[in-house]
């Protein structure tokens, strides 16, 4: 079941809860529990700032100084990172501290990339299929 993509609906749910046990066990987050007014909750926070802010500058980086304008051409990696950060709501948290033009110029780029049909570019050569199924998984 983990790897059908007839249940992915069925995997994203737990994807969140995966990934940070992955993360804490690589040390690169914490677990703490925090009181939200009527129960307490599980918080992930980063063991240390400077793994979140290369990959703050890589997503910088790849809309500003690396642009590419076919996502085919784009880093693997990069392109999955993106989407990941855009489903997660924090991709607009990344370009925050960019001048304004840099910040316009960056939003627009990304908005670009986002609002593509993930079954069309998953048909084109060169394309990442996995990357854009887990796109229209999340924009489902």
């Amino acid at each position: 079941e983990t790897w059908n993509p007839l249940k992915l609906n069925y995997q994203i749910r737990n994807v969140r809860e995966r990934l940070a046990k992955s993360l804490v066990e690589k040390g690169v987050l914490t677990t703490e529990k925090q009181n939200f007014l009527l129960f307490d909750m599980t918080t992930h926070p980063v063991t240390d700032g400077t793994l979140k802010q290369r990959l703050v500058k890589r997503l910088q980086d790849a809309f500003l100084g690396k642009w590419v304008r076919e996502p085919q051409r784009m880093d693997t990696r990069l392109l999955a990172l993106t989407l990941l950060a855009h489903s997660s709501d924090v991709l607009e948290n990344a370009f925050v501290p960019l001048a304004d033009d840099q910040y316009e110029l960056a939003t627009s780029r990304s908005r670009e990339l986002l609002e593509l049909n993930p079954d069309a570019e998953s048909a084109k050569p060169n394309a990442n299929e996995m990357v854009w199924a887990v796109m229209a998984a999340f924009t489902k």
